[in-house]
């Protein structure tokens, strides 16, 4: 097998099996085994192996299973989301430009009707949004590296119609807008509270 071939058999392998995962085809506590994996996908063990390796540095998977979160899991999460996006928000009501409170507005519109793969999609870029006006790198790689699992949160919040999410959203974007920096916060804060219970509910 070339380099070049090999790499795209990790590619191909990754995105398969990280799709499966955030689609709900594997669901939390299912057992990843190499070799039916590379028998479903086409490709050698040693993809499969780098592919698992990659996604449980993602926290996707655990022990060569798919992750399943404790209660203890998502609060650690949402505790950790909650302290970045509030701030984020805070400094989105102070500094963000006029095009990208558009772009909330936009992702909104697309929530209001649309499908529910878009609807997830259009919930992360509002988020995205702002949490890229905390101006502060660290903070950005740390959402970064949560992204699959938050991804999976919420999606699963988006699938089972978590009430006033868009409601929620608008006052968040009415805020910024507004240049009100604390009101701002606060929605952020009260607004992944919800999205915490909501998914704990699920859960339980």
């Amino acid at each position: 097998m070339s380099h070049q071939t090999s790499g795209s058999a990790q590619i191909i392998a990754y995105e398969t099996i990280r799709d499966r995962i955030l689609n709900g085809a594997y669901p939390g506590g299912t057992k990843l085994v190499e070799e039916r994996l590379a028998e479903e996908i086409g490709v050698s063990r040693t993809p499969i192996r780098e592919a698992i390796r990659r996604l449980e540095q993602e926290g996707l998977i655990k022990r060569k299973k798919v992750f399943k979160p404790t209660e203890k899991d998502l609060r650690h999460l949402f505790q950790m989301r909650m302290l970045i996006e509030s701030h984020a928000a805070k400094m989105a009501a102070s500094f963000m430009m006029e095009e990208d409170i558009s772009e909330l507005r936009k992702s909104i519109e697309i929530t209001k009707s649309s499908t529910p793969d878009e609807i997830v999609q259009a919930n992360k870029r509002f988020h995205d949004l702002i949490v890229r006006e905390c101006r502060n790198p660290i903070m950005i790689d740390t959402v970064d590296r949560m992204q699959s699992i938050i991804y999976l949160f919420s999606r699963a919040v988006v699938l089972h119609k978590r009430p006033f999410l868009i409601d929620e959203h608008e006052q968040i974007c009415q805020a910024i807008a507004d240049r009100k920096p604390e009101e701002a916060s606060e929605l952020m804060r009260t607004h992944l509270e919800a999205d915490l219970e909501f998914a704990l509910n699920i859960v339980n």
